[in-house]
């Protein structure tokens, strides 16, 4: 029996649901370290695996730094905890469990008002521009939100934002911030990431006054299909699960109470 498989043993969880819980407390602490948290507010979201109703919720009052494995809740799709101790974020319910229950790649969603990516929202213009290789990476699964409503204290809510995202795995939300899915939490993880870095790029490279350089669109169908191709894996994992197993071992070495 392995580590996760003893540890769930001891609390009651399933290996599936353990490893989750590590792994969304990963992203958690991963997000501090990478500036794209705003202290207690915003949400890092995880369906429960072998349950159907229900995902992963941090007790409201929580700082980013101090989630770990134990301290998720369970929070039904009515809204309700099933598990655990502590307050429902109000609109970390009314975005996330829509998405959670009518995605079916949604197995994580991950929202965050990160600085770079956010000021993007800020612009007439939102949009992602063709002007490097990591830009058209995320670019080509990228849908864009153009309606702010104020704030989202109301499941419907939750369930626009899900049509919005359509077929993508990331969306920017005008006026607002950015979301992102995935099957995984590494995936979700991954993505987050390297829109934010999209983003500061492409700041840094509008504020400098020049001209952008915008790659042509031959270019940009090639990178696409080398994207979409199977060239980009390694062994038997995908680039998003190498990048988080690192993240992962740095966290190992630096706050290892994050998987406790």
């Amino acid at each position: 029996m392995n580590y996760v498989q003893s540890a769930a043993k001891a609390k009651g969880y399933t290996a599936a649901q353990w490893q989750a819980r590590v792994d969304l407390a990963a992203a958690h602490r991963c997000a501090v370290m990478h500036n794209l948290h705003e202290g207690i507010f915003n949400h890092l979201t995880a369906r429960v695996p072998d349950e159907e109703d229900r995902y992963y919720q941090i007790p409201f009052g929580t700082h980013w730094s101090e989630v770990t494995a134990s301290c998720f809740m369970e929070v039904g799709y009515d809204g309700e905890v099933k598990r655990g101790d502590g307050l429902v974020e109000r609109s970390a319910y009314c975005i996330h469990a829509p998405m959670h229950r009518d995605m079916d790649k949604a197995a994580a969603v991950f929202h965050t008002h990160m600085p770079f990516a956010s000021a993007l929202t800020r612009l007439e213009d939102q949009h992602i521009k063709p002007i490097g290789q990591t830009e058209l990476g995320t670019m080509m699964k990228t849908g864009y939100d153009e309606s702010y409503d104020g704030p989202g204290l109301d499941p419907a809510e939750g369930a626009r934002l899900a049509k919005a995202c359509g077929d993508n795995t990331v969306l920017l939300m005008a006026n607002h911030g950015a979301l992102t899915v995935g099957r995984t939490i590494a995936e979700a993880y991954d993505r987050l990431y390297y829109l934010e870095r999209v983003a500061q790029v492409q700041l840094y490279a509008m504020w400098t006054g020049q001209p952008l350089r915008h790659l042509p669109e031959p270019i940009i169908e090639k990178t696409y299909q080398t994207y979409r191709g199977s060239g980009m894996r390694y062994g038997d994992k995908s680039n998003a699960e190498w990048h988080f197993d690192a993240l992962k071992r740095l966290l190992d070495r630096k706050e290892p109470d994050y998987a406790e």
